[in-house]
C-alpha cells in the first residue's frame, strides 16, 4: 500500500487532484488507515496509469470515468487504443514541427494550415469514445443504478458477495458439478437483475477478472475461502462453453 503522498511522488499528480478523483468516484483509494488517510494498491495504481494515459489524450474526466466504468470495458483493447491515439498525436506533433521549422527557414506561409488539422485523431477520438462509453451494458448499468443511494449500493454488493461465499461451500466438488454450475447461474441471473443484462459472453470475461489475482480475488477468497476464486472461473467457463 502506498500513502497519498508516496503516489503524488511516484506519479507527479498533486495530492489535490488525487483527492479530487477520490471524491468524484474517478480513483478511489484501496483503503483508508484509522486516522483516515487513503491508502491505494497496486490496482489502484493501475486505473490511475489509465486515467493519466486519457489526460494526455485530452479526454474529458466524466468520459474518463464512463469508460472506465464500464462493465464491458477491456483493458487489452483499451491499451491498444490509446497506443493509436498516441502514434496520431505524435503524427500531428511532428507535423507541426515541420511546419514550424519551415516557418523558421523561410518565412511564413499565410495559406498553409494542413498542419494544424487534428480531424483523423479528433474522428478517432469519437469512434473511440463511442465504442466505450455508448455500449448497450454501460446504458443498462447507468440506468438501473441512477437513483440508488450508497447504502443500497452496498446492500446489493455484501448480497452479492453472499453468493461468492455459499460457492465455497462447494470448494471440493468440481466445477462441472450441477450444484456449482446452478450457483454461476444464480450469479449470471443477479447480475442481470440489478445491474446490467449478463451475457455468456460478459460472464466469461468476468470469470477471468475472478481469478486474475487482484482485488477480485482476494475478495472472492476472503468470503468464501481460498480458491473459491479459482473454482468460480473454472465454472463460468464450464457454464459458458456448454451453452
Amino acid at each position: 500500500m502506498m500513502t497519498v503522498k508516496q503516489v503524488s511522488d511516484l506519479t507527479g499528480v498533486s495530492i489535490r487532484t488525487l483527492q479530487y478523483y477520490d471524491k468524484t468516484g474517478l480513483l478511489s483509494p484501496a483503503a483508508y488507515t484509522e486516522a483516515g488517510y487513503r491508502l491505494y494498491d497496486d490496482t489502484a495504481l493501475e486505473r490511475l496509469q489509465q486515467i493519466l494515459i486519457f489526460r494526455e489524450l485530452e479526454f474529458p474526466l466524466k468520459d474518463i470515468k464512463a469508460i472506465l466504468d464500464s462493465p464491458d470495458f477491456d483493458r487489452n483493447k483499451a491499451l491498444q487504443q490509446q497506443i493509436e491515439l498516441l502514434e496520431l498525436k505524435k503524427e500531428h506533433l511532428e507535423n507541426l514541427i515541420t511546419f514550424a521549422r519551415g516557418i523558421k527557414m523561410i518565412g511564413v506561409r499565410a495559406v498553409d494550415f494542413t498542419a494544424f488539422d487534428t480531424s483523423k485523431l479528433d474522428e478517432y477520438s469519437k469512434k473511440a469514445k463511442e465504442n466505450w462509453g455508448n455500449t448497450p451494458a454501460y446504458k443498462e448499468y447507468k440506468e438501473k443504478t441512477k437513483n440508488r443511494t450508497k447504502e443500497e449500493d452496498a446492500a446489493l454488493a455484501e448480497e452479492f458477495m453472499g453468493f461468492f461465499a455459499e460457492l465455497g461451500t462447494m470448494r471440493e466438488l468440481a466445477p462441472e458439478d450441477e450444484k456449482v454450475q446452478t450457483q454461476i447461474k444464480r450469479i449470471q441471473d443477479y447480475i442481470t437483475e440489478h445491474l446490467y443484462t449478463c451475457t455468456d459472453e460478459i460472464l466469461a470475461g468476468l470469470g477471468k477478472m475472478y481469478a486474475g489475482g487482484g482485488d477480485f480475488t482476494e475478495n472472492i477468497d476472503k468470503v468464501g475461502g481460498k480458491g473459491t476464486a479459482e473454482l468460480a472461473a473454472k465454472a463460468i467457463e464450464v457454464y459458458c462453453n456448454s451453452k
